[in-house]
């Protein structure tokens, strides 16, 4: 360790010559927003050594000839298994686009296999040329309004607080637990200020003394914010604000205008949930920037949201910039304005180039997980719903994003049972629990545009549950089957037969294919939705997958019934 500090020093000073020097760069200065012109960076191992205008001497020496080098890119809060995407099959398809640095919350696997889901993500991280930090998931279950497959204590979570890979408490969701003073829930929160780690938030739609109240526990951040008034009160309270964009959720151009020279630092981009088209077709943390800077931002400050201020919020003071003495992941850029990232270096090695993999990937290490679906013998009346007095209600889908309505009508009855009206968009929606097999939630949902058939899954925020949504009993209940039989994953069905499906065997949330097979998978599906089911929106996969999630308003299902998200507790489906 000594000797390799000496060897950094000896050629930070121009004294021996750096294994690798990057010539003639415009380098981005991340501390004081401005470019670097005509700089030589020396890399020694895998950190920076030093940056100077008056040269470095290199065993290898690249020409960059003004193109930019910038800080690699990081990701403040993501699932990875919204992807459906390994770890290893993930690093294999953002590498290439200049992401090098991720801050995991592995709370969805955690719901399903409680502490054995997170050993697989720590597992599965090694030896990637991706650098992935995990915050805890802070609530296994969720809520107490839903069936999941584990309970995670403060006592559950300790010794994994003293992993050097653990960042944080992530997201924490059970903002009433917060409010009024949950003990579980302060024990959790307690454990993570003792250990110095960072609290994150999720607190949608939370205003005034109950959030000065959530604030007060210590937690720093929110990715819920959908509407500037929100954000700008959360920034003022000394929240970080981290812009949302994902596959459904995408909150970027409405919280932009928010960010200035004044207050950018309090700013940080992530994705949150994107499934593999997501990525496949736009890209991940780049494509963000490249999107900030189109609607008006400073370049200079979009890789900076992306990168040091992500960074130096999770106390990495070794990544995000272009020092001495910082990590070497660097990307070369031509542009910044256009951000095409053409080199990726990782820890001073290049590991991609003009979006090609350069990099052998490790060795496949065959990580034990065991079967997750669990279901009772279903019947055709556990999916009944006889008619009661008053009017039923019906969940109503925001367009592009995770809110909903709850609208209250009148149902369309056919031999004594509410069902589904294609005609008013309502479709039938069903959640089983497949951890305890005991329990089925039904209820109606509007804004899927399903003409017919039915489809289910075994993602379904935050227990993931298998939920199905049809337009007949008999295809949920064929869709629900094929779950069965498979393992977990989605399944599409019409006429009583299946049309696709794609297994996913890792907790019924991730696939053990590649990429290019889960996104040609995807395409398919997608597919058979659109053209034999009719479904007119735009990522009908995640938007489902969020109706199960009882902790973002106004209205959800849960295996145990209607949720209604303001009030916190369960509601009847009829009104009278």
């Amino acid at each position: 360790m000594t000797q390799s500090l000496e060897q950094l020093i000896r050629v930070a000073r121009g004294v021996d010559p750096a294994p690798l020097v990057f010539k003639n760069a415009r380098v981005l200065d991340v501390f004081n927003g401005r470019i670097l012109e005509r700089m030589d960076v020396a890399v020694c191992g895998n950190k920076i050594a030093g940056v100077s205008s008056e040269g470095y001497r290199g065993n290898r020496e690249i020409q960059l000839d003004g193109k930019f080098l910038v800080p690699g890119l990081l990701d403040g809060h993501l699932h990875v298994e919204s992807t459906m995407l390994t770890i290893p099959e993930f690093a294999r398809c953002v590498v290439p686009h200049g992401t090098t640095t991720i801050i995991i919350d592995p709370h969805e696997i955690a719901n399903v296999l409680g502490l054995d889901g997170i050993r697989y993500m720590l597992e599965s991280s090694k030896y990637q040329p991706l650098t992935v930090y995990v915050c805890l998931p802070s609530c296994v279950p969720a809520t107490d309004l839903e069936t999941a497959g584990s309970k995670l204590s403060a006592f559950d979570l300790w010794s994994y607080f003293q992993n050097k890979w653990v960042v944080g408490l992530a997201e924490m969701m059970n903002y009433p637990g917060v409010i009024h003073a949950d003990k579980g829930v302060l024990e959790k929160i307690d454990l993570a200020q003792s250990m110095g780690k960072r609290i994150d938030g999720h607190a949608p739609d939370l205003r005034g003394k109950p959030l000065n109240a959530y604030l007060s526990a210590g937690i720093k951040s929110d990715h819920e914010c959908i509407g500037r008034d929100e954000a700008e009160e959360k920034l003022s309270r000394g929240m970080h604000v981290m812009i949302r964009e994902g596959s459904l959720a995408k909150n970027l151009e409405d919280l932009l205008p928010l960010v200035t020279e004044r207050n950018h630092t309090r700013f940080m981009f992530v994705t949150d949930d994107r499934h593999p088209h997501t990525l496949r077709d736009h890209g991940h943390m780049d494509a963000i920037v490249r999107k900030a800077i189109r609607l008006g931002l400073d370049p200079l400050l979009a890789v900076k949201m992306a990168s040091y201020n992500t960074a130096h919020y999770f106390k990495l003071e070794s990544l995000g910039a272009v020092a001495p003495s910082y990590i070497a992941d660097l990307l070369v850029v031509d542009d910044l304005k256009s951000f095409k990232v053409d080199m990726v270096f990782k820890n001073g090695e290049l590991v991609a180039r003009d979006g090609r993999l350069l990099y052998t990937p490790p060795v496949k290490k065959d990580l034990e997980i065991r079967s997750t679906v669990n279901i009772k013998w279903l019947e055709p009346s556990d999916f009944v719903v006889p008619v009661q007095s008053g009017k039923i209600r019906v969940i109503e889908i925001v367009p592009k994003s995770l809110y909903t309505r709850e609208v209250q009508m009148d149902p369309i009855v056919r031999d004594g049972q509410a069902v589904s009206d294609p005609a008013r968009d309502i479709a039938k929606i069903v959640v089983v629990d497949r951890h305890q097999a005991k329990h089925v939630g039904v209820g109606f949902v509007r804004g899927f545009g399903l003409k017919s058939g039915a489809w289910a899954q075994t993602i379904a925020h935050d227990s993931h549950n298998i939920i199905a949504i049809g337009m007949n009993d008999a295809d949920i209940m064929k869709a629900i089957v094929r779950i069965r039989k498979i393992g977990g994953g989605i399944a599409v069905a019409l006429d009583e037969t299946i049309l696709e499906h794609l297994p996913l065997p890792i907790a019924g949330l991730m696939s053990d294919r590649s990429f290019p097979e889960v996104c040609e998978a995807m395409d398919r599906l997608f597919g058979v939705l659109r053209d034999r089911l009719g479904s007119s929106i735009g990522d009908p996969f995640m938007t489902l997958a969020f109706l199960a999630l009882p902790v973002i308003p106004e209205l959800k299902l849960t295996d145990r019934g209607l949720v209604d998200v303001k009030l916190f507790k369960h509601v009847s489906l009829w009104t009278g």
